[in-house]
């Protein structure tokens, strides 16, 4: 119990039920004025939070060389279904067949995707021979081919959200490798090419292309494409310091900003916790981000090390563009914030990304413990 990095653990547990409270205030005066039972997503969210709890302990408890040895099937798994959502079996959920439907339940395998992928990651980047100190150009080359499936199938939903938190998972896992900055520069030269060729071919959906022009003139359609930002950088500013009180906000009751209790959830603490709920937000995630980079600098193998500063990348920058589109620093391109937006998906394998810090931790605790 020692080696546990409790902080670490308590501080992703602190955002979830801090999510949760949120998400009841989100939703709970929609729910009333449909006749519905009003703590519905509040129950579903913590029963997302448990089952994410106990997948956190599991991992936490099991040891990461044996993570490793099955990482391959869980890489596969998600390719797998990644695949299956752009069949039948998928759904549209706001203009992105990113969901797959099994009878009244539905899960979005992107969200697992990205722990898969940086598994995959430090898998070929830490299998490093006797005496070699850092990856060389097949093994980043490897590193390359194993991420270009789940990106190119996350980009045919189109979720460009997803592909954007991937491909800083990649740059992640490249430089905590120790890869030549070559790759690096690879890599960035190959993204804005595919960029260029996804915008050439066609492929984001029409209100995918109005949102990026909205970002680019916030003020050129308000109540259109760029009602959504607007709405929810008034909504934060009438917090003021110490917010409207839980369940008080106008904003919030009043439903002006779509999507509130996922991807603009951090608007409801913005408006009803005010600014100091807010950075109480972002002070926790931060807690969680310097314990996954204190993980990734004391780990004792290149695999622990790659994982860790993977999982640092994904959270940091998916944290970053969700208060970036309620702050109107980022364009809307619907990510949630991470332990504490609502879903199932996204809740469950944030939490299990914990778990697998925690269980690099434990294999090599720092000094002290």
């Amino acid at each position: 119990m020692r080696r546990v990095d409790w902080l670490l653990a308590l501080a992703a547990l602190a955002l979830c039920g801090l999510g949760a409270v949120l998400v009841w205030s989100a939703t709970e005066p929609r729910l009333l004025a449909t006749g519905a039972d009003p703590r519905t997503y509040l129950t579903k969210q913590l029963l997302n939070v448990a089952a994410g709890t106990a997948l956190m302990i599991g991992l936490a408890a099991a040891d990461h060389r044996v993570l490793r040895a099955y990482t391959p099937w869980a890489y596969l798994a998600c390719c797998a279904g990644l695949l299956a959502v752009l069949t039948p079996l998928g759904r549209t959920v706001n203009g992105s067949q990113a969901w797959l439907g099994l009878g009244g339940f539905q899960m979005q395998p992107s969200e697992p995707a990205k722990l898969a992928l940086a598994l995959a990651l430090a898998t070929v980047l830490g299998d490093l021979a006797d005496g070699q100190r850092r990856p060389g150009a097949r093994q980043a080359g490897l590193a390359l081919a194993v991420a270009a499936p789940p990106i190119g199938l996350v980009l045919l939903q189109p979720d460009l959200g997803t592909v954007l938190i991937m491909a800083a998972i990649v740059l992640g896992a490249l430089f905590a490798a120790g890869v030549g900055l070559r790759w690096l520069g690879l890599l960035g030269v190959a993204a804005a090419a595919g960029g260029a060729l996804v915008w050439w071919l066609g492929l984001l959906q029409p209100h995918q292309v109005r949102r990026l022009v909205a970002f680019a003139e916030p003020e050129a359609d308000p109540l259109g494409a760029g009602y959504t930002a607007h709405e929810a950088l008034v909504t934060i500013g009438s917090g003021g310091a110490y917010g409207r009180g839980l369940f008080g906000g106008d904003q919030t009751a009043g439903r002006f900003v779509p999507e509130q209790h996922t991807d603009f959830v951090f608007t409801v603490a913005g408006e009803e916790l005010g600014f100091a709920g807010s950075a109480l937000v972002i002070v926790l995630v931060g807690i969680v981000l310097w314990r996954a980079l204190r993980v990734a600098g004391l780990a004792g193998s290149a695999y622990g090390g790659v994982v860790a500063a993977c999982v640092a990348c994904w959270l940091g920058v998916q944290t970053f563009v969700n208060v970036g589109m309620a702050l109107g620093l980022a364009p809307v391109i619907g990510v949630p914030l991470p332990f504490v937006s609502y879903g199932g998906s996204a809740t469950v394998s944030a939490l299990a990304a914990v778990g697998v810090l925690l269980s690099i931790h434990r294999g090599h605790p720092p000094r002290g413990y």
